[in-house]
């Protein structure tokens, strides 16, 4: 029998699954595309049969958790991003499991911010000032969706993460370009969330406003890093504008003064562009309050798979 627990941290596009032994780091991570499967279950089985091919002894698996990119309220998850929706219970019996956790992915990234070093993150702008410890620390992440979170500190090391869905929280424009793209967005879409512009569907959207043209994300970072086209940057620098606009939204809500983090798929693939954008500026810009903005640092996630060791920590404290 293995002693190996499932870890999964499923987002609207990718699936990243991986092995742990109780105590160790992970083992085998592997992303699948969700697009490629039909349910959940179908991932997990697709993985657990890889994992077993490249010699992982996987059939005693007994415990394991998700971070998946959705409310987790009850028994029923229906993804809001993807077409996959499952009973977790159900999920739980018909893998054969004695322990399944479901929990929102940023909470599960969230959990795992009090414990990146300097190889897990990298500061963006701001103070070159101490980071003052157990102190609230903030998390937005664009991707799929906009994925908003924070940890408070609960004192002897330890700390509780937050699930929410602040990325649909309304969107406020601070410019007359933003109000631009509220508008146009406004008579797609009635509500405008945070989230209809800071994600990947979001950057082709500003496109689309200020530029009149449909791009994949993807092309307009691209075309925006290799100075290709000016219309791109141009919608680059708006994306981190709003981040900036939101992310100290997030920061002044939650009182995170130990730190606000950047996750998500979307900003490392902006790399220069991003530290030279107007991020930080736009962090920092709320008036009165500057100064007290001024103070937290703000940091972008590097570590390839922060998601699987919060989800992990969590599966730790359920099966105690």
């Amino acid at each position: 029998m293995t002693a190996f627990r499932l870890l999964a941290d499923i987002g609207g596009t990718n699936a990243r699954f991986a092995l742990q032994a109780p105590g160790d780091g992970c083992a085998d991570i592997e992303v699948l595309a969700c697009r490629d499967y039909e349910h959940v279950k179908d991932a997990i089985d697709a993985y657990l049969a890889r994992a077993a091919a490249r010699g992982h002894a996987t059939d005693g698996i007994r415990h394991a958790a998700i971070a998946i990119a959705n409310p987790v309220e009850g028994d029923m998850v229906s993804m809001t991003n993807h077409h996959w929706h499952f009973s977790i219970v159900a999920l739980r019996e018909a893998c054969g499991l004695a322990t399944l956790l479901v929990v929102n992915d940023f909470a599960a990234l969230a959990q795992a911010l009090p414990h990146l070093d300097a190889r897990g993150r990298e500061r963006i702008g701001g103070l070159d000032a101490a980071v003052v410890e157990e102190r609230p620390l903030g998390l937005i992440g664009p991707g799929t969706g906009l994925g908003v979170s924070g940890v408070m500190p609960a004192g002897g090391g330890r700390w509780i993460a937050l699930a929410g869905e602040g990325g649909h929280a309304s969107f406020a424009p601070v410019t007359r370009t933003e109000m631009r793209l509220l508008d146009a967005l406004w008579e797609e879409h009635g509500h405008v969330s945070a989230e209809r512009l800071l994600s990947g569907p979001g950057l082709e959207a500003i496109h689309r406003v200020l530029a009149g043209e449909r791009l994949a994300a993807a092309d307009i970072s691209a075309r925006a890093l290799d100075g290709s086209c000016a219309a791109c940057r141009a919608t680059v620098d708006a994306f981190c504008a709003i981040l900036g606009s939101v992310a100290g939204n997030v920061a002044l809500t939650l009182g995170a003064t130990g730190g606000m983090y950047i996750g998500g798929g979307v900003v490392p693939r902006l790399g220069p562009l991003f530290h030279a954008s107007a991020f930080r500026e736009r962090f920092e810009g709320k008036g009165r309050l500057q100064p007290y903005l001024a103070r937290i640092p703000t940091w972008l996630v590097t570590e390839p798979y922060p998601a699987l060791r919060g989800v992990a920590a969590l599966l730790d404290t359920a099966t105690r």
